[in-house]
């Protein structure tokens, strides 16, 4: 059936007209595995039941598409898959069981001990996430810390004095986010409430529940930082329902760039995430690995676009 030359043209006719008779066919997952030829790399999404986020979110389809495009440069294939967030570890059983040859995983959720566990493995798998103590596998991501710092500082140069934080710190990313909120203030000689600090998941209905406790509550902010774009968008929605007013009121920055943060309304400003070099900076590390190198980290700048949300500068 592979066509070898050790086997005879009449015993070759026969195996195939067996085959056929039986409606055979060569399972190539299973040859490849068995020849060491997969050509297939597993770019996996995990999915949280608690915030159901979704694989159609934009930032999701935008860094999907840009793995996409660099595997495809590179003449492999992509397998598209989830796994459960809280078992990330499972996400090495499609490179144990031969259906790819490497793993590209979007997100450390909560569970970087999980990853660690599967580096100790020695599965081929790269990151898309914060650099974090103790790591022993690669990642490759935006410099949160720094876009965090863009974000608020960009804010408070406007005349903010009371910028308010959304976003969940236990997830590694959104809380090098809050560290870069935490750091502009503390250049301008500030200290930020504790209780301007809103630990909020990526749920519409709690980033609208918050809006509404925050204002209930009369805590007083004139800025907000949204750890992500559509957080900020569900955010300002949220505010202009209850009276208040984006940028005239509170000037509003969100995070990604994602390509409906540009026609929003009004126009959000952001901190731009490099996609574009995200994925093949993620299928590069991984193809290193594959060919033996050892595994390293790589972060990516990330830059501060101004649009209409925050408004324009005024004296502080």
């Amino acid at each position: 059936m592979a066509g070898s030359a050790l086997v005879n043209a009449e015993t070759r006719g026969r195996i195939a007209e067996l085959a056929r008779s039986l409606n055979y066919s060569i399972n190539i997952g299973a040859q490849n595995l068995r020849l060491g030829h997969n050509n297939t790399v597993a770019v996996i999404v995990p999915y949280d039941p608690h915030t159901r986020q979704h694989l159609s979110d934009p930032f999701f389809l935008s860094l999907i598409g840009s793995v996409a495009d660099a595997l495809t440069e590179r003449g492999h294939d992509m397998l598209l898959t989830r796994v459960d967030a809280d078992r990330l570890d499972q996400a090495a059983q499609v490179f144990h069981t031969g259906r790819a040859m490497g793993i590209v995983l979007v997100g450390q959720w909560h569970h970087h001990d999980q990853l660690n566990s599967m580096a100790v493995q020695g599965v081929p798998f790269v990151v898309w996430g914060a650099q974090l103590p103790q790591q022993l596998y690669a990642t490759v991501g935006g410099d949160n810390l720094a876009g965090g710092r863009l974000a608020t500082a960009h804010l408070l140069a406007g005349g903010a004095k009371r910028v308010l934080f959304m976003g969940d710190p236990a997830l590694p990313e959104i809380g090098q986010r809050r560290e870069g909120w935490l750091a502009a203030h503390a250049d301008v000689g500030l200290a930020p409430d504790a209780a301007l600090s809103r630990a909020v998941p990526f749920v519409t209905e709690r980033i609208q529940q918050e809006i509404a406790t925050v204002l209930q509550q009369g805590l007083a902010f004139d800025a907000l930082f949204a750890a992500s774009d559509l957080m900020a968008m569900t955010a300002v929605s949220a505010l202009r329902q209850r009276g208040v007013r984006v940028p005239e009121d509170v000037r509003v920055v969100g995070y990604d760039d994602i390509a409906l943060a540009e026609h929003f309304h009004p126009p959000l400003s952001t901190v731009r995430q490099p996609i574009a070099d995200a994925g093949q900076a993620l299928v590069q590390s991984l193809l290193s690995q594959l060919a033996g190198e050892r595994c390293r980290s790589v972060q990516l700048a990330t830059t501060l676009v101004v649009r209409d949300s925050s408004g324009p500068a005024r004296p502080g």
